[in-house]
């Protein structure tokens, strides 16, 4: 079976056929002329044609020389364009990032994070879905997202990446007899309507942890999958709640007023997780090392991000 050239001996010969000089040809890629001289020969014989007629003054292409040439350019410049495309895929230049986020993050500092990395990666395509937390992580199990911003996972195959910290709040009506910016215990829930989060949220889980850590038992009311429905229902006069202070940025801060929240004080952590198993896209661990670079921020600024 007849072994098909290889891609070095096809850039030599372009080389030659180009220059017309076996010692230009080799000097520029840096071959010995005798080197060169055979490596053409063997060429010749792989084709079973010459393809150079040669004297000591003249190189010239013979007829299948000429033939041949514009194959190899062509043949030379897929390759090279081929290998480019693979290139930019391997480092993380190219490709496709399917990010999972909470609402609070797809809404908050996310998205100036994504055009950061955007400008910098204009190659990679970003998809976001933005879930709450259990749904996330069951996506980030049937392979639907790369990676999620979201709150820790009590899940060993999961490797999670702190960014920040968010506190706890207590959210009241602006105006109301509870709008007194005076740091509140989580008891006082006990004595008022408490609009919960949905169960698999991150603010239920946080929430629910708090209550039992304050030894209270407390009837949640409307289970909310969304943070405006909550913000809504607490305008509306119709309880109180506790938010992570990050997510406030997305309602109405002159319809609610805040109070921190004592014994305990209680925050949430946000970072990125993925699974231990699977070995992230190339560009998919470029969008992670930069929300790394651009994400991370200490708790005390995590705390002054809010109203």
């Amino acid at each position: 079976m007849r072994r098909s050239p290889s891609l070095t001996s096809l850039r030599l010969f372009m080389l030659v056929a180009y220059h017309r000089n076996f010692s230009e040809a080799g000097r520029l890629a840096n071959v010995s002329q005798p080197a060169l001289s055979r490596t053409i020969r063997l060429l010749e014989e792989q084709l079973s044609a010459r393809l150079f007629d040669r004297d000591s003054r003249n190189v010239r292409l013979t007829a299948a020389g000429e033939t041949l040439l514009p194959v190899v350019e062509r043949l030379i410049t897929d390759f090279d364009a081929a290998f480019s495309d693979l290139s930019h895929s391997l480092s993380g230049a190219r490709g496709r990032v399917v990010v999972g986020a909470l609402p609070t993050v797809a809404a908050g500092d996310l998205p100036a994070a994504i055009a950061a990395f955007r400008a910098s990666h204009p190659l990679v395509e970003i998809a976001l879905r933005d879930h709450l937390s259990g749904t996330l992580y069951q996506q980030m199990h049937d392979r639907e997202i790369d990676l999620a911003v979201t709150s820790s996972p009590d899940d060993p195959a999961i490797r999670f990446e702190p960014l920040m910290t968010d506190a706890m709040v207590m959210v009241v009506k602006a105006g109301s007899a509870l709008d007194t910016g005076t740091p509140a215990r989580w008891s006082i829930f006990a004595d008022h309507p408490f609009v919960a989060m949905a169960p698999r949220s991150s603010v239920r889980m946080v929430t629910d942890a708090a209550l039992r850590k304050a030894r209270l038992s407390i009837a949640g009311l409307y289970d909310c999958t969304q943070l405006a429905t909550v913000g809504a229902l607490v305008e509306a006069g119709l309880g109180i709640t506790a938010l992570p202070r990050s997510t406030l940025q997305i309602l109405h801060h002159d319809r609610i007023a805040t109070r921190p929240l004592t014994h305990p004080a209680v925050e949430r952590t946000i970072g990125l997780a993925y699974p231990l198993d699977r070995t992230l896209p190339p560009a998919a661990e470029a969008f992670r090392r930069h929300c790394l670079e651009h994400m991370r921020r200490p708790a005390a600024d995590a705390a002054r991000s809010g109203p």
